[in-house]
């Protein structure tokens, strides 16, 4: 072998050596770096869903001041975030007061759907299905329970060591409506205490179906089993300003079988405003004898006539003017009040009267004849 090819030679043979040394420490490292972000991203969920489980028992006692802590009131939405979060206690602590019940337990389930970032800050958009569950002060053997289902986008920050919210959004369609003015609700209370459970066992099977088409369907705040999902078949028009009139259809058409017509129809092409505007379904419902008016009117005007509402029913809530929500009646609790469920925000089988503090607040209290 001359001179030029052992040169030649020894070259290959101590690059081949490199590559080997190297291409096994480069790969080792790589896969360090995913892990290391998957550790992040696991740490971050974790933080996020203690966040979420403190901040309801924080709700339970009241305790405002431990809430605040959760969130960076340095920065403009952080401050937005937290303000929210401190009407939204203090609303359902005056509904409490109004209703005569307590909240022993409030549990979120929180599925992620999409985290990024990394170190310290991280983006996640999530559902949380909570369940709260309440006594009668007169009947605190009896527990009654409730979901609620909500769509969160947080913005998340590591800050000297503890995780903060820097900016937290999602939609409900009352989010103006948590009015904090305190009415006398003396009187409402008693009537509320006095009042006994419910029979439904005489409701006929179509009302029978709309309530378990309502169950599986509620999205978010739905049973795990149901994997907290709308109906596949139809579009959620939720990016569109709401999807609880069609929600609504769903429930009468799938579940109750009535039949579609011109004027209230659904179908690859789109929906009628009969079928997917609040204020059109109401208009139709009543308009083609499909359904008739129990009671209409502010808080006090009809909770007395709430009880007459059956499940499969349905209740539209008007705001200056404009029916702006629909959510269909699906049971009663313990005291016979009366629970709804709906699409955004998802609930199952939560008390009718959202914004019942609320004098701009409007009740249509709908029968509908099966």
């Amino acid at each position: 072998m001359n001179f030029s090819k052992h040169n030649k030679f020894k070259k290959i043979t101590t690059g081949l050596i490199i590559i080997a040394i190297i291409l096994p420490l480069t790969t080792m490292w790589a896969k360090y770096q995913v892990f290391a972000k998957a550790s992040d991203k696991e740490e971050a969920k974790k933080a996020i869903e203690d966040i979420f489980q403190k901040k309801s028992k924080a709700i339970i006692d009241g305790d405002l001041e431990f809430i605040q802590s959760m969130y960076n009131t340095n920065t403009k939405y952080g401050t937005w975030a937290y303000e929210y979060e401190q009407r939204k206690v203090k609303y359902v602590r005056n509904w409490a007061e109004k209703q005569g019940v307590k909240f022993i337990e409030i549990n979120p389930k929180v599925v992620f759907k999409k985290i990024s970032g990394s170190g310290s800050r991280f983006s996640s958009y999530l559902i949380c299905s909570t369940e709260y569950k309440y006594v009668y002060e007169n009947q605190p053997e009896v527990i009654n329970t409730s979901r609620i289902g909500t769509y969160h986008t947080i913005n998340l920050q590591n800050k000297d060591g503890a995780w903060i919210i820097e900016k937290e959004w999602y939609n409900d369609p009352f989010a103006d409506s948590l009015n904090l003015d305190n009415i006398k609700a003396d009187n409402i209370k008693q009537h509320i205490l006095s009042q006994g459970s419910r029979d439904s066992e005489q409701l006929n099977e179509r009302r029978i179906r709309a309530v378990d088409y309502a169950r599986q369907f509620c999205g978010a705040a739905s049973e795990e089993q149901y994997g907290f999902k709308y109906n596949p078949k139809y579009r959620n028009y939720n990016p569109q300003g709401g999807d609880c009139a069609n929600f609504a259809s769903q429930i009468l058409f799938e579940g109750a079988k009535f039949k579609k017509n011109g004027a209230w129809n659904y179908d690859g092409r789109g929906a009628t405003r009969a079928w997917l505007n609040a204020d059109g379904f109401k208009r139709y419902m009543l308009y083609s004898g499909r359904a008739s008016l129990i009671a209409y009117g502010d808080y006090d005007k009809v909770y007395k006539a709430s009880y007459k509402l059956l499940p499969g029913d349905f209740v539209a809530y008007e705001k200056k003017g404009d029916i702006t929500h629909i959510s269909m009646v699906t049971g009663s609790d313990s005291r016979g009040y009366t629970l709804v469920t709906c699409h955004n925000t998802d609930r199952y089988n939560v008390p009718w009267d959202l914004g019942w503090s609320d004098k701009k607040i409007k009740f249509w209290l709908v029968r509908v004849h099966y």
